[in-house]
């Protein structure tokens, strides 16, 4: 499914018809402003990030909602063509998967069923394999440098 972004400038009810072709054709509509022109498509990249690992662990191994959402939103940029990172940042020193599964999660002191490191790293092996989506993962102070890059 495609999917336009429309400037959330233009006027309500003086474009229906466009928009009744689109929903024929399938092409969705997502409304917000724009720097220029009416009607744009998406960019073909998309950056989600993570605060840190607990934030991650809570998106893949946290309660069925939580998961169920984070999958829908992998699997939607899929279908729509982007590649989606996940940067995840931590003070950890984690850099990649083989670090991930190595990772001790702190919550098992109260919550001794959470996910661990090495769950968690195959569940995201699996969320790349199935969706396409990268997993990075960064020190705080360079994710805005590595999120200029993967747009460029």
């Amino acid at each position: 499914m495609l999917t336009l972004i429309e400037d959330s400038r233009q006027q309500s009810g003086k474009h229906e018809l466009k928009h009744k072709a689109w929903a024929e054709q399938h092409v969705s509509l997502t409304r917000c402003k724009l720097p220029y022109g009416d009607y744009a498509l998406p960019p073909k990249v998309a950056i989600d990030t993570k605060a840190n690992m607990l934030e991650i662990a809570g998106n893949i191994g946290g309660p069925k909602a939580e998961h169920k959402r984070f999958i829908a939103e992998c699997k939607k940029a899929q279908e729509d063509g982007c590649q989606l990172y996940i940067l995840v940042e931590n003070d950890e020193g984690i850099e990649d998967l083989e670090d991930v599964a190595r990772w001790f999660n702190p919550r098992t002191a109260f919550s001794p069923n959470c996910i661990q490191g090495s769950r968690l790293a195959k569940a995201m092996h699996t969320i790349q394999e199935r969706y396409g989506c990268v997993f990075m993962f960064c020190a705080p102070e360079d994710a805005a440098d590595i999120i200029v890059d993967l747009l460029r």
